[in-house]
Parts: C-alpha cells; structure tokens; sequence
C-alpha cells in the first residue's frame, strides 16, 4: 500500500519558478509509474505529468509542455515537478499519484494511489 506525500507548493508570481516535491512510502518505488495532476476551484481533477517506473518516459499535458519537468529518484522514493514560466491559469491544488505498472508505461488516468495535494497559487 503506498503512501505519498507532496510538499513545495506555495504563492509565486506570473513568471516565476516552483519546485514541487512527492516523497512515497510502503512500496517498491520502482514499480511504480508516478504522475501529477491538478485540481483548480470549480474544475475536474486533469493529468499534469508522467513519468515511466525507470524514469526513461515522460509525458506531459499539452499546457505545460516545455514548461514544466517531472523527475524521479528510486533511490530515495521521490519524484519532483519542476515548474518554470507559471501562469495564473496554473493555479491549483498539485497532486502526486501512483500506479503500478509491469512496464515502462507512461498512463494519464486509473491512478489508485493520491497524496493529500499541495496548493499552488500563480498571481498575475
């Protein structure tokens, strides 16, 4: 059963920079595909990032594309968000997800494992 918890969220500037972190526990990390989404206030929960068990594959949702950069550790059971160039329109509640995967899959959706979110908040 993993559990994860993301921190690094906070309020930043049209523009600026902010590095969000997601650190899991009770699994083997490695077998893992992790992604992030994101849930703005009145909006569905969209897919923001993946990246694949051995970190070889990602993949990204077309709004973030070259903005954004997912990373991961298996050595320390952490996977990272890097966001540069945030928008107002990137405002929202991050959340780090987990799925298991036999290969070096990058899915966007049937994620069964979520964190408690951290909120990110862009000002114009």
């Amino acid at each position: 059963h993993v559990q994860l918890v993301e921190s690094g969220g906070g309020l930043v500037q049209a523009g600026g920079s902010l590095t969000l972190s997601c650190v899991g526990s009770g699994g083997t990390f490695s077998n893992y595909a992790l992604a992030w989404f994101r849930q703005a206030p009145g909006t569905e929960r969209e897919f923001v990032a993946v990246i694949s068990r051995a970190g070889r594959v990602r993949n990204y949702a077309d709004s973030v594309r070259r903005r954004f950069t997912i990373s991961r550790d298996n050595s320390k059971n952490t996977v990272s968000l890097q966001m540069n160039s945030l928008k107002p329109e990137d405002t929202a509640i991050y959340y780090c997800s987990a799925r298991y995967t036999v290969t070096g899959a990058t899915p966007t959706n049937g994620y069964g494992y979520w964190g408690q979110g951290t909120q990110v908040a862009v000002s114009s």
